[in-house]
């Protein structure tokens, strides 16, 4: 698959298989978010990689406690890579933004599913989130939760994309 097939076929993935995903795929995956543009190559955003079902599971709650619901918000999916930036660097929303895109279309590119789950910020400002953050020796005053990137194998087909919109581009010649 060429980047440009990649990236006008990859969908959100709403449902998952147990299956975890291989190291070395989750490794190819981080590494492509690595990669990511960063404002002036600041390289403000991190990655947490998160394969324990366990602290998978206490992430999942806390996200659905924000969101006010008992639900799994990672859809079932085994791992989740969660994308924090630095809060003084004036590009960190944009630049945690621009990894989240990598690694959603990386997963694609190596048959892996994905879907970016919100509610990160809201995650690591609970006392739950700075202490997952502060037991990976993470100042966490110093970074914003950007969002989470949820990975695995689909469970069914991957839905069809919508139309483009008709107003979608405007063209200065």
């Amino acid at each position: 698959m060429n980047t440009l097939d990649a990236l006008t076929t990859r969908r959100s993935v709403r449902s998952y298989r147990s299956d975890p995903v291989p190291k070395d795929a989750l490794d190819r995956i981080i590494e492509a978010g690595t990669y990511a543009p960063t404002g002036m190559g600041r390289q403000s955003p991190i990655i947490i990689a998160i394969t324990d079902q366990k602290v998978r599971n206490e992430l999942s709650a806390l996200n659905a406690k924000i969101m006010g619901s008992d639900g799994d918000p990672f859809y079932g999916a085994p791992a989740v890579l969660v994308v924090l930036a630095r809060k003084d660097v004036p590009t960190h929303v944009y630049d945690g933004s621009l990894v989240m895109g990598n690694l959603m279309n990386a997963a694609h590119e190596l048959g892996i599913a994905s879907c970016w789950i919100h509610r990160a910020k809201e995650e690591f400002e609970l006392p739950e989130g700075r202490a997952l953050l502060q037991g990976l020796g993470i100042d966490a005053d110093a970074y914003e939760g950007i969002g989470h990137c949820i990975l695995g194998y689909a469970d069914g087909a991957e839905p069809e994309p919508k139309p483009r919109k008709e107003d979608y581009v405007y063209r200065i010649a």
